[in-house]
């Protein structure tokens, strides 16, 4: 698949498989187009599947320029895949950092989104200014460490954290693999969408509003050990009316990988639901 060009130029790598109705991966902030593998083979057996590497994270563009990474850029690089490959709507389907990013897109472009996944959300977010402001020091902190240690050393140290060891223990093979392909990151990437993305985005209970209004049938999942997002994927439930929940047992940040089958199921009951109109909202919107 060639690179398709976003709205300021960048070139962003883009994978499809498979025909149907759209379903497009955004991955979280430790993971690249090739994190959503399990989901692509299992998907794209009935649907279109399309999957790409954001800015930052090669083989895209690696812009060396932070004015070039915003949350809302990264909800404008999604709808630029889709024109890109001609695809009206689809399924959203985000993980951690892409799931924030999935969510913006969902609240400003309702009539892109089938349907809206967020997956392990909302790490920095809280309903106390504190803990929020402890968030973006540490965010930024974790950036400026990319740019001064590099991927040799911030790779194992960032993937070795305390909701990603469920995934280190109970599977060994594969919380190697996604410690590999972290290590084939980029610094520069990682350090700019941190400092410029993860450490200024709205926190979700900043973005109330927006979630109250929120027309896409959305489905939230969350590890039950996965403790920065707690909180927030009940938040999340009981603030958009379109909203169900899905808790995995005994599962951290990963779960994509770390619990694909589950996943996958949750993610197959919400598209058939979507589908046949039969998804409801829990009030009325």
């Amino acid at each position: 698949m060639p690179l398709i060009t976003a709205r300021d130029g960048t070139k962003l790598y883009v994978e499809e498989a498979g025909q149907g109705s759209p379903v497009i991966f955004v991955h979280e902030y430790a993971g690249d187009f090739r994190t959503w593998e399990p989901q692509m083979r299992f998907f794209s057996r009935s649907h279109r599947c399309i999957t790409f590497s954001q800015r930052g994270y090669p083989p895209s563009d690696i812009p060396d320029d932070g004015a070039r990474y915003s949350q809302d850029i990264a909800r404008d690089d999604i709808i630029a895949v889709l024109d890109a490959l001609n695809v009206d709507k689809a399924h959203v389907v985000g993980h951690s950092m892409g799931a924030a990013t999935a969510l913006h897109a969902g609240i400003h472009y309702p009539d892109r989104c089938l349907s809206v996944t967020a997956a392990g959300c909302g790490y920095g977010s809280s309903p106390d200014v504190k803990v929020v402001e402890e968030g973006r020091a540490a965010s930024r902190a974790t950036g400026e460490a990319f740019a001064k240690e590099g991927m040799a050393v911030m790779a194992p140290r960032y993937a070795d954290g305390a909701t990603r060891q469920t995934h280190k223990y109970k599977d060994p093979r594969g919380y190697a693999e996604f410690v590999q392909m972290l290590g084939e990151h980029s610094a520069t990437g990682h350090a700019l969408t941190m400092l410029h993305v993860q450490a200024k985005r709205p926190t979700l209970w900043d973005m109330e509003a927006g979630l109250k209004a929120f027309k896409p049938p959305l489905l939230v999942l969350v590890g039950d050990e996965d403790d920065w997002c707690l909180e927030s994927s009940v938040f999340l439930k009981r603030t958009v009316p379109t909203a169900g929940l899905v808790v995995i047992p005994r599962s951290g940040h990963t779960i994509t990988s770390e619990e694909p089958a589950a996943f996958n199921a949750a993610l197959a009951d919400l598209i058939t639901n979507v589908e046949t109109g039969s998804w409801m909202n829990h009030r009325a919107p």
